[in-house]
């Protein structure tokens, strides 16, 4: 009876353990197929929802931060300029040379000004001031052409600007409103009502003029970065030559002497403010121990100084 009864119990355990994985079965069954997170994220739309001020989720961000990325983001834009002050024998000659010069590099000419100033001997001279942009790679070749055969360069000044950052900003700005641009359009496409067209019309218009300042922006900090501006100072020789009375040159005399007084002066401010901040300030840090010390001694010796004996002159007995 016992045996029959542990037969019974094994074959109902193994009964109910085939009904459980028939009842697991239907849980485990292949759900339907859906995109990895990647593929998601590829596969979404861009960017207009968030421009229209829709809910942004994850894959619109990430489908954004990709779109954004240009090539432009791996190269620094820098805008190179330069300044020069030459001086020169013929000034509308070298006027015209610089003219030349950037028209046939692939540039042009910003501005050019030549204006008559007065020389040392009272005569009028030609001065000028030119602007030219040439191509940022010929930049080093123009400026040794502009140097050529000058009587003197005065001073030369290179500048760099780096503006990747805000040229970045600016194509990122672009995009979301030519995002909402769209979605304006098709807003006013499907609008019905008079005055639902009038205010996306007006919506619309604002975010094309916001479009056009963006490309005004960009294509500027283009040209600036393609181009490089310089800006030339053209100075007579005329005006800085020295007057000579005789072959003798009072000005140089009157330069050097004025140059004399200049270093004499230096030379004193130097010694007077070494004296205070140096000299001074050592004396008395050794002069303060060195009196003490002296006063500390002179008052030991008095100290220590014996009291002299007078002996006492008795008269003589008769």
């Amino acid at each position: 009876m016992k045996r029959t009864l542990l037969v019974i119990l094994v074959i109902a355990s193994f009964a109910l353990a085939g009904c459980g994985v028939g009842a697991a079965a239907p849980k485990s069954a292949p759900q339907p197929f859906e995109l990895p997170m990647a593929t998601q994220v590829a596969a979404a739309p861009a960017a207009p929802r968030a421009a229209a001020g829709e809910s942004f989720s994850y894959g619109d961000s990430a489908n954004l931060a990709v779109q954004s990325q240009s090539p432009v983001s791996a190269d620094r834009l820098v805008i190179q300029n330069a300044d020069l002050a030459i001086v020169v024998a013929d000034v509308n000659a070298r006027v015209k040379a610089i003219q030349d010069m950037a028209t046939s590099m692939g540039g042009f000419v910003v501005s050019a000004n030549i204006y008559q100033v007065q020389a040392n001997d009272g005569t009028k001279v030609p001065q000028a001031q030119i602007v030219v942009r040439v191509p940022q790679a010929k930049l080093n070749d123009a400026l040794d052409l502009i140097k050529l055969n000058t009587v003197e360069v005065k001073n030369e000044t290179r500048s760099g600007q780096d503006v990747t950052d805000q040229y970045v900003d600016l194509q990122s700005r672009l995009t979301a409103k030519q995002a909402a641009e769209d979605q304006l359009l098709k807003i006013m496409q499907n609008a019905t009502k008079t005055q639902d067209v009038l205010d996306v019309y007006a919506q619309l218009q604002q975010v094309q003029s916001d479009i056009e300042v963006l490309k005004g922006q960009i294509k500027y900090m283009e040209q600036s970065a393609a181009l490089s501006a310089i800006s030339v100072s053209i100075i007579a020789e005329a005006t800085v030559k020295p007057i000579q009375v005789g072959g003798w040159k009072p000005v140089g005399v009157a330069r050097d002497a004025i140059q004399s007084l200049v270093d004499f002066e230096q030379g004193f401010a130097n010694f007077l403010i070494v004296a205070v901040l140096f000299i001074l300030p050592m004396l008395i840090t050794i002069g303060i121990p060195l009196v003490l010390a002296f006063f500390i001694l002179r008052w030991i010796l008095r100290k220590t100084r014996r009291p002299r004996v007078t002996a006492e002159v008795r008269p003589a007995k008769s």
